[in-house]
């Protein structure tokens, strides 16, 4: 249980991979993506983490002089952690496929980045009843142990996407091996894919308990993909954990925006005493825990 009284970190992940086939109500453009970003920040959202797009194609596109701009447009704006995300299938090299994380950390603009550690398969269930094949995500420990070595020499955080419990223990153990700023722990719950678990208390419990085996002491953070996990916010407020809503992580055809996300988890979180954490009290806490202080 919550003892410290830890202050909750609220992220939103404002678009993802989808296309607006998927989300329609994603932004796409910078000026969008930004504005977008600022709202939800000053509604609440401690971290924003986000894909930029071709606008022509409709496509992710990892450019990191988008990335330059977007987080430079939403940083003028606020003070918010603002992450990017990695190419979601890639059969290159870890050089080229984390190009633009090496790119943003060499200009300072990084204090956290995606790492998803492990690979597994990824399917929709409305995907398998018309028996359309899924895809594996592919995640080599070569390009795992390639993007943590740039973490300890740039000195971000990897934002663990914890889709199996597997991918836990792998993260723990480079982690320790690998020397870099302490990892956040996103445990990624899904009612639309097939992978982890559903939202269920039994689901946080059995990631929890893995937690303090492997990692104790540790920031999580619930989140998922195609998933609500409002109804999951009080336990999460009472272990101490942390929240992630938004686009990329809704239900397909949210007819949500991205802020109204953001003010029902607040007010979730809020309702259910918790306190939201601010930029600087992130900040704090990770630099508490890499100076052993939690």
């Amino acid at each position: 249980m919550n003892t410290d009284n830890r202050k909750t970190w609220l992220e939103v992940a404002v678009n993802g991979a989808w296309g607006r086939d998927k989300q329609p109500r994603i932004s796409i453009a910078v000026d969008e993506i930004v504005r977008e970003a600022v709202e939800c920040a000053k509604a609440g959202a401690a971290i924003i983490h986000l894909h930029p797009y071709d606008v022509a194609t409709g496509r992710q596109k990892d450019d990191p002089e988008l990335y330059a701009e977007i987080i430079g447009g939403i940083r003028s704006q606020c003070d918010a952690i603002v992450y990017p995300t990695l190419p979601f299938i890639h059969e290159g090299m870890a050089q080229e496929r984390y190009a633009h994380v090496e790119d943003l950390a060499r200009r300072g603009l990084l204090e956290w980045a995606a790492v998803d550690p492990g690979s597994t398969n990824i399917a929709l269930y409305d995907d398998l009843r018309e028996d359309k094949p899924g895809f594996v995500y592919s995640n080599s420990e070569e390009h795992l142990r390639h993007v943590l070595g740039l973490a300890r020499r740039h000195r971000f955080h990897p934002a663990y996407a914890i889709y199996e419990p597997g991918f836990m223990r792998l993260g723990a153990t480079l982690h320790w091996r690998c020397s870099c700023p302490a990892p956040i722990y996103r445990l990624m719950f899904s009612s639309g894919f097939t992978f982890g678990f559903p939202p269920e208390d039994y689901g946080v419990t059995a990631y929890l308990n893995l937690l303090d085996q492997v990692a104790p002491g540790a920031q999580w953070m619930l989140s998922g993909l195609s998933v609500d996990v409002l109804p999951l916010i009080p336990r999460v407020v009472a272990e101490g954990g942390h929240v992630r809503v938004g686009l990329e992580d809704a239900p397909f055809g949210s007819t949500r925006s991205n802020l109204e996300w953001v003010k029902l988890a607040t007010d979730a979180i809020i309702g259910a005493g918790g306190e939201l954490a601010t930029p600087g009290d992130v900040r704090a806490t990770l630099h508490a825990v890499e100076m052993g202080e939690q």
